[in-house]
């Protein structure tokens, strides 16, 4: 308890964010050094690393995603094997910066989603929404012997929100302007935005899931090209949008119509979306298939803007991060969709890593809850009221 109550009195702290997404490619991990907390907040980016995740992971935690497919042995495993890789990585990357772990603060972890389920369900009379994080923040506290923050979303699900998205938050503090409506989109395997308004508050944000973003381009490159992903989008680029196909994904389409707040996951967009589409659509050729899914992603995004923001905040500026952010071909979907008038910038050009932003948060995410701090935002997550967040696990 002493190492917390002096973590508490720091005025600047060392910190690890720890993100594993829908990608499942690996976790990101980043080290910054944080001084402040809510809009004071300030940070330093000290060094990034994507540490890969072992071969045959990926399809583990797929299985283990689907109600189908799932084992609750393997789940129970993977609560705590995850965990061990987590721990690797941040002691990889503190050997990688010549950083001693000793020195490190603070570990905001995600951990691994594997359920999301925002929408109530009534089960012995009682009202419930849930979500599942793997990954145990307990168990990565005892191994780096680090103070680790983890389980974000349940306190804001608790108070009937939809624990997604979280980043909005991280947006606000961070990235809001005092000249020009932003909206910062990150597209993960979901695509989600935050839109903020030039001078705007806490509550005037707007921010939720807004439809597949690389979820569905990978599972077709994995498909037709056994790649994990379409490398700058040059696949998409080599290929045709077919309108046949993208009106039917339109029509098929469940999410993108609900008006927020709302969140997604694999839930929705994995592989069954797709399964009689694919056989409905056996004369496309594959670079089709990835071209016309592309601009739906974008098409999804922009829709969103469209029906649900545009009224209120026409925005001046699309910044993209997220693995999305380095897809060109999606890039100038959006670009079509959104036209001249709107600025489509990379965050990079605001001094942000696109890799790491999401880490980042997770980061930030756990100073302020070691600062006192709530960071859940019930406008935009539909929650009762504003809560701390996370879970503090001592080594």
């Amino acid at each position: 308890m002493q190492k917390l109550i002096e973590l508490i009195k720091k005025e600047k702290r060392n910190v690890i964010g720890l993100m594993s997404g829908t990608s499942l490619d690996g976790v990101d991990c980043v080290l910054v050094e944080i001084t402040g907390s809510g809009t004071s907040t300030k940070f330093n980016q000290m060094g990034y690393v994507e540490y890969p995740f072992p071969e045959g992971l990926k399809d583990l935690v797929l299985k283990n995603s689907h109600k189908d497919s799932s084992n609750v042995e393997d789940i129970c495993r993977l609560n705590f094997l995850i965990p061990q890789i987590y721990s690797d990585a941040v002691k990889f990357l503190c050997k990688k910066l010549n950083f001693p772990l000793e020195q490190i603060d603070l570990i905001g972890s995600h951990g691994q989603t594997i359920q999301h389920l925002p929408s109530s369900c009534e089960m012995f009379g009682y009202k419930v929404k849930s979500t599942l994080q793997i990954a145990d923040p307990a168990v990565l506290a005892k191994l780096t012997g680090v103070i680790t923050v983890g389980d974000f979303r349940t306190g804001d699900v608790a108070l009937n929100g939809q624990g997604a998205p979280l980043v909005p938050y991280f947006d606000y503090i961070l990235l809001h302007s005092e000249k020009l409506n932003r909206a910062l989109l990150n597209v993960g395997g979901i695509s989600n935005f935050t839109i903020l308004k030039v001078n705007g508050k806490r509550e005037d944000v707007i921010a939720f899931d807004t439809g597949p973003g690389n979820m569905m381009i990978d599972i077709l490159m994995k498909k037709f090209f056994q790649k994990e992903y379409d490398l700058d989008g040059m696949t998409a680029s080599r290929g045709k949008v077919n309108e046949d196909l993208l009106n039917s994904l339109k029509k098929q389409d469940t999410f993108i119509e609900i008006a927020p707040p709302k969140s997604t996951g694999r839930e929705l967009y994995g592989e069954p979306f797709l399964k009689d589409l694919l056989s409905d659509y056996i004369d496309i050729s594959n670079e089709d298939w990835v071209a016309t899914i592309t601009d739906f992603t974008a098409y999804g995004i922009y829709r969103n803007y469209e029906k649900f923001v545009q009224s209120k905040i026409k925005i001046d500026e699309l910044i993209i991060s997220g693995g999305g952010a380095k897809n060109k071909a999606l890039t100038n979907c959006l670009k079509k969709y959104f036209g001249p008038s709107v600025q489509i910038r990379n965050i990079e050009e605001l001094g942000f890593s696109s890799d790491a932003k999401e880490a980042i948060c997770f980061a930030v995410l756990a100073n302020e809850l070691i600062s006192g701090k709530t960071s859940n935002m019930p406008s935009v997550t539909g929650a009762l009221r504003e809560t701390l967040l996370g879970k503090i696990c001592l080594p």
